[in-house]
Parts: structure tokens; C-alpha cells; sequence
């Protein structure tokens, strides 16, 4: 690693306040730089000293530095401590800190004070799309419509994107796609087939018994009946689709023997039996149709094994038996056929929607996903992907035709446009020869190609993250970018922050123990700069009840130790987990922060509370390994999935500054919970009643004592 050692006691940047390796960190010379900065150890600080050292002691132009975020509130937040450094008389941070202050009352006096300071005026602090709108909005005509606007399911926390969204969401543009999809009437009973069966009856989860109908009939068809197999289903969306009228199981009565013969179709006087080797001997009943001079034909259960074959049989058990016109393809209509089932066509949608965010995320083909959707060795997959790829190629195709973009599109469009157009690319490559960015452990595949474009071989990559908190996987995130960031960029240099100033000895003890289990990860030990003797409390209680009592009676403690609501944060993995607490909270009108783990990254507290700590499925960990439609895209790994739950854990550890309360269930502690030593620990507990009643001794004889009242032994007189 070669740095800048020409650094002298003139300085103009004073860097007395860094410790040694965020000062390393600093003046740093090295081209392509990681920071690898613990939770807690000043990764904003030195990311913001490194921007001012640029500037003061290297004299680079303001306008030459491109920092770059993952959301707007960083970005506001880099402005903010940067005006607050330039701003000697501390009005601004008076201002800026004014809770009573609106979010565009705030941003509007951000930029009053920016305007201020030029040198801050000309810095470029942008999210990785804001920073790709500018870019399209102003130079990327040749590559797409630069009157373009923002298509998506949320407004954007960037008011200058939000002022360029489009008219309509993502979800009401694929759901006007389907409907046109629908217009095809075998794509609309396919649809409608593949609702019923793995949405609404959802057969490919094993059928337990409380889901089983008492009378057999699990299948739904077409017209909505139910039916008892496959098989039957199978001929009785034949029949709806061939618009021909059905009974199912009618009750016939010939010479006194009752019987309900599979199907009856009216307009052929004609029954059909499908035989499996589940079917009941049928001699009995051929012999009553014979008596009964009625028309019965057989199915055979090998017949399904080939659609083709079965196709064939039943149009020729059909043809000729019914008027002419009969026999055709059923006209019907989206609304007909979806009116009671909204809610499972929206549910399919969004796994569409989703899908075709991954495909672009992953910078995959859509052909290629089709492909390998097609090719899928499960009937469910298949159907998925025969049905979800035309309705992806349409809106890839809508949004081109009305201008839109979605934010993946920002993304992918700009790096187009770099490549196709040098000039463009290397406009931008000249103007920034400093690029900066925070959270690197968030990036995705996208990003780190725009990252790749934007670099030349003498511009200075700062980059400042932390693989141990990578937990946006689920996005699309890859922690493997910043675990192997040499690996990604040649000759790079990286530097470990290990000071945490945030937490105490114990819980950064314990939280460099959780993360040691993890396998995938840059190994750095983070140390402690507080002492404090509050050890990690644990509580197991017998039920949530007991769970409940503890917090409330811990929270009120708390107030009257003079911490304020503020002071105190609750965490949990999912939200559904708070709930019975934020009821109980409200009935003591205890008014606590809480937020999913997820929420609360880059948020601190005095005192942090992590509930659901429990193993097994609802608790933490919660290993959810996703549908297989998902998995064609990008497979997922269980002992992945698993570090990701530690990293999340890592994060809800290392809000906490001065107490940690774990809060589980008596014999269903979180395996989390057991990588913590006890010497990080206090572990208290409900105490529960001993099983067996203590049993009272004579010293002297030994004998038996039936009542505890006895002050000498009734056998041989010793003193008890």
C-alpha cells in the first residue's frame, strides 16, 4: 500500500480528531481503496474528512469529486455535516435540527446554506439514481427519450425525481397488460388453470389434513366445481373449454342400484367414467347402463400421461354426438373468468413484477429466463414462466413506447449509454477523477458496472462499507463485491476500522463472537473504546406473556432511571412480532422507537431491546428459502441465507450502545442467542415450579418428615 506521507504540521485540514487507520484511511494515495469499516467506527466521518482532505490539502476541485449513496437521506445527511462544518456560527445546525421543521422546509434552507459555500455547491452528492437521471435527463437522448419519466410502486424520497414520475404504477401497467394478455382465450383459461391450482388450491404444498375437503374434492375446475383428481380436472376443463355443458357426479338409479357415474353431458346423452386404479370395480355399473340402454365411455388413467393422446380421445368420445356448432372454443372474457379471484390474480402479478426486476437487477436476458423457465423440470414452474414471461416482454416493451423508466432501468440505460457512447463515458470519466462511495456492501450487479464505467486507470476509487452488515441480499444486494473487492478491482488496498465508538465492551465482545460463525466474510476484530459494567441481559420467559411483563416493568425502570423515550429502540425481524407489544405499550401508555431490523440500519440507541428471538419458523433466525420460480433467476443457498440472518443480527446487536436486553422463550432460544459466551451475559429467566415436591428428612434417623411443621422428629425425638 503506498500512501501520502508529504503531509506536514501546516496542514490546513485538521486531522487530530481521526484515530491512526482512519487517518491511514484519509491520505491514503492508493487508487482503489476499501474501507472496511466496523459498525460504529466512524465510516460517515472519515468518508466526509477524506472529501475535505481532497480539497484542502490536494488541492482538488470541488467539481472533479462524484460521492455517491445509497438513499437520499444519506445523501442529505453528508450535506448536512458538511455545512455544518463550514458553518462556523452554528445557525444551521440550529435550524437544520428543529423537529417542528417540515422535510421541504428542511431541504429548502439545505439548499439556502449549500448555495452559500461554492466549494459545497460544486460537490456532486448523489444516489447511484439521481446520479443516472442526471446523466439520461442530460446527455442520454441517444439512448432513450431524455423527456423520460419514472415509472414504480412507491414515490421516490428524491424530490427531484418525484417530480418526473409517471402517470400510472407498475402494478396498474401490468395488470392493463394482462387483461390485453387475456384476450387470447387460451392464455386467459391457462391463467385462470394455473390460479386455481397454485394459488387457490395450492396443490404443490403437501395437502394437509385440516385443507383436505371431507368429500375428496380438493381440484377446482374451470366453472368452478370441485373435483377429486387431477385427472378429472383435467377433462372437465376440457369440456368447459370445448363450451360444452357437464354434470359432475350426477345420481342415477337403474333397477334399484344408486351410483354416480364420473360425468354427464347433456348435449351427447352421454357418460363418461375415467378409470384409475383408484376406481371402484365397474361390472356393476356397466351392467345397470346396459339395462338402462344409456351411452357410457371409459378414460383411462395412461390416457393423461400424454395430453396429446388425451385430447384426441376426447374429441372423438365427443364428435358426432353433439349439434353442430357445439363443439367449439369457449368465448369468454378476463372479467367472467377472474371476478371472484382479485386478490390471487394480484398475487400472481407481484411475483411477475418481481421476477422481472430480478431479471434486471441480475442484467439477465429475458429470453434466457424463459428458456430456463420452460425448461424446468415441475409442471407449476413451467406454467409460471409460459404465463409471466409474454406479460414481461410487454411491459419491457410499453414502458420503452411511453418513456419510462423504473429505477433498475436508470441504471442499466446509463451504463448503455457509456458504452455505446465513448464520448458521453468518457465526458463524465474526465469530469470525476475522484469517486466516492458509501455502503459498498449494499451494491448490486448493476451498480458496480456503472462503478466500472465511471473509473479510469488514474482516478481514485474511496469506497467505505462493512460485509458484516451486508443484509439486502433480498434485494438483490451481493456482499461478494466487497469480500473480494481485490478481486474486482486490480491492485486495490484495504483498511479495517476496528475501533467501534459506539457500544460497549460486552456487546461489541459479543457481536465479534456471532459473526465469527459466519464463513463467507473478511475476518477483522473490532474493539471496544467504552467500558461499561452492563453485561447483555437475556430473558427466557415461559410464554409471551411473561416476555411482555419483563419489557414493560424493564421500560419503566428505564423513565425513572431518566432515559427518555428516545433512549430506547425495540428491534425485531419481522413486524408482526411487535405487535402484541406495541398493544400492550399503548394500554400502559408507554410511548418506545421500534423498527424491523432491516429499518433500523444506521440508527444507535442507548438502550436496544431485540424481541422474537426464538428458533425455528416466525423467529430469528428465519431462513426463508424462496419459491422455486425465483430460483431460476438466482439460486439461493440455505448456509447463505443463514449468514445473512447472523449479519441482520449483527446489526440489531450493534445499534445498542449502553445496555442490550435478548428477549426469548424458554426452551426455544434462538441458536443466535447460544453463540453468544455467557461472560457477554446475564441470563435470568421465569422461574418455573419444581415438578416434584421437596421431601423433608429426620437428620438423626433419616426418616421421612410428612409435614414441614415438625420442629422435632416424631420418630426418634432429634431436633429437626
Amino acid at each position: 500500500m503506498t500512501s501520502d506521507t508529504s503531509e506536514t504540521n501546516s496542514s490546513r485540514t485538521d486531522l487530530s480528531s481521526l484515530n491512526e487507520r482512519q487517518r491511514e484511511a484519509v491520505i491514503s494515495a492508493d487508487k482503489r481503496l476499501l474501507v472496511l469499516a466496523g459498525a460504529g467506527s466512524g465510516k460517515t466521518k472519515t468518508l466526509l474528512q477524506k472529501l475535505v482532505y481532497l480539497i484542502e490539502e490536494q488541492s482538488v476541485s470541488p467539481s472533479n469529486i462524484l460521492a455517491i449513496t445509497f438513499t437520499k437521506n444519506a445523501a442529505n445527511e453528508m450535506l448536512d455535516r458538511l455545512i455544518e462544518m463550514a458553518d462556523q456560527s452554528g445557525s444551521y445546525k440550529e435550524t437544520i435540527s428543529n423537529k417542528a421543521l417540515k422535510l421541504a422546509e428542511r431541504d429548502r434552507e439545505r439548499q439556502a446554506y449549500k448555495k452559500r459555500y461554492k466549494w459545497i455547491d460544486n460537490l456532486t452528492v448523489r444516489t447511484f439514481h439521481s446520479f443516472c437521471y442526471y446523466v439520461l435527463r442530460n446527455y442520454g437522448v441517444n439512448e432513450f427519450d431524455n423527456k423520460f419519466r419514472i415509472i414504480g410502486d412507491e414515490k421516490s424520497d428524491d424530490e427531484e425525481l418525484a417530480r418526473h414520475i409517471a402517470p400510472e404504477t407498475a402494478f396498474e401497467v401490468f395488470q392493463k397488460l394482462l387483461i390485453e394478455c387475456c384476450a387470447d382465450t387460451g392464455y386467459l383459461l391457462n391463467l385462470k388453470r394455473y390460479i386455481l391450482d397454485y394459488v387457490v388450491d395450492k396443490i404443490h404444498i403437501e395437502k394437509h389434513s385440516q385443507r383436505v375437503a371431507k368429500d375428496g374434492k380438493f381440484f377446482t375446475t374451470l366453472n368452478g366445481i370441485k373435483v377429486r383428481s387431477k385427472s378429472e380436472q383435467y377433462i372437465a376443463d376440457w369440456l368447459y373449454r370445448h363450451n360444452l355443458e357437464f354434470e359432475y357426479e350426477p345420481l342415477l338409479n337403474i333397477s334399484d342400484f344408486s351410483f354416480t357415474p364420473d360425468f354427464y353431458i347433456p348435449a351427447a346423452n352421454l357418460y363418461i367414467e375415467h378409470v384409475s386404479n383408484k376406481s371402484y370395480p365397474m361390472r356393476d355399473k356397466e351392467e345397470r347402463f346396459e339395462r338402462g340402454k344409456l351411452l357410457l365411455v371409459k378414460t383411462n388413467e395412461y390416457m393423461t400421461k400424454d395430453t396429446a393422446l388425451f385430447n384426441h380421445a376426447l374429441d372423438m368420445i365427443v364428435r358426432g354426438r353433439v349439434a353442430p356448432g357445439k363443439h367449439s372454443a369457449r368465448a369468454t372474457s378476463y372479467r367472467e373468468q377472474f371476478n371472484r379471484y382479485h386478490e390471487q390474480v394480484k398475487d400472481f402479478v407481484q411475483q411477475v413484477m418481481r421476477v422481472t426486476d430480478m431479471i434486471k437487477v441480475e442484467n439477465l436476458d429475458v429470453t434466457e429466463i424463459n428458456e430456463r423457465g420452460l425448461g424446468d423440470q415441475h409442471e407449476r414452474v413451467r406454467g409460471f414462466y409460459a404465463l409471466a414471461m409474454p406479460l414481461a416482454e410487454r411491459y419491457i416493451s410499453y414502458c420503452i413506447d411511453k418513456s419510462y423508466l423504473d429505477f433498475n432501468d436508470l441504471i442499466s440505460r446509463t451504463i448503455s449509454l457509456f458504452r455505446n457512447h465513448e464520448d458521453i463515458r468518457d465526458k463524465f470519466r474526465s469530469r470525476f477523477g475522484y469517486l466516492l462511495v458509501d455502503e459498498f456492501q449494499d451494491v448490486n450487479n448493476l451498480q458496480v458496472e456503472l462503478i466500472k464505467m465511471l473509473l479510469t486507470d488514474s482516478a481514485q476509487l474511496f469506497c467505505v462499507g462493512d460485509d458484516w452488515q451486508s443484509i439486502y441480499g433480498f434485494r438483490g444486494s451481493n456482499v461478494g463485491y466487497i469480500i473480494e473487492f481485490e478481486k474486482h478491482f486490480i491492485n486495490a488496498s484495504v483498511i479495517k476500522l476496528n475501533l467501534n465508538y459506539r457500544s460497549s465492551q460486552h456487546i461489541v465482545g459479543a457481536s465479534n463472537e456471532v459473526i465469527k460463525n459466519n464463513k463467507f466474510k473478511v475476518d477483522k476484530e473490532i474493539f471496544a473504546s467504552k467500558q461499561s459494567e452492563h453485561k447483555i441481559v437475556v430473558f427466557a420467559g415461559d410464554d409471551q406473556e411473561a416476555n411482555l411483563n419483563f419489557c414493560v416493568d424493564r421500560v419503566r425502570e428505564l423513565h425513572d432511571q431518566g432515559f427518555t423515550s428516545d433512549d430506547i429502540l425495540f428491534l425485531y425481524r419481522r413486524t408482526k412480532m411487535y405487535s402484541p407489544y406495541l398493544e400492550r405499550f399503548r394500554e400502559e401508555q408507554l410511548f418506545v422507537r421500534a423498527r424491523t431490523i432491516h429499518a433500523a440500519k444506521g440508527l444507535e440507541a442507548k438502550v436496544v431491546f431485540i424481541i422474537g428471538l426464538t428458533e425455528g419458523y416466525g423467529g430469528f433466525p428465519d431462513i426463508w428459502l424462496e419459491d422455486r420460480i425465483f430460483q431460476v433467476i438466482k439460486k439461493a443457498n440455505h448456509d447463505q441465507l443463514l449468514e445473512e440472518e447472523r449479519r441482520l443480527f449483527y446489526v440489531g446487536i450493534t445499534r445498542a450502545k449502553d445496555k442490550l436486553f435478548l428477549i426469548t422463550e424458554k426452551g426455544g432460544e434462538s441458536s443466535f442467542i447460544k453463540e453468544i459466551p455467557e461472560s457477554f451475559t446475564v441470563r435470568t429467566t421465569s422461574v418455573l415450579p419444581p415438578v416434584v415436591d421437596k421431601v423433608s428428612l429426620c437428620p438423626s434417623c433419616f426418616s421421612q418428615l410428612d409435614s414441614k411443621l415438625f420442629s422435632f422428629c416424631p420418630y426418634c425425638g432429634a431436633k429437626v
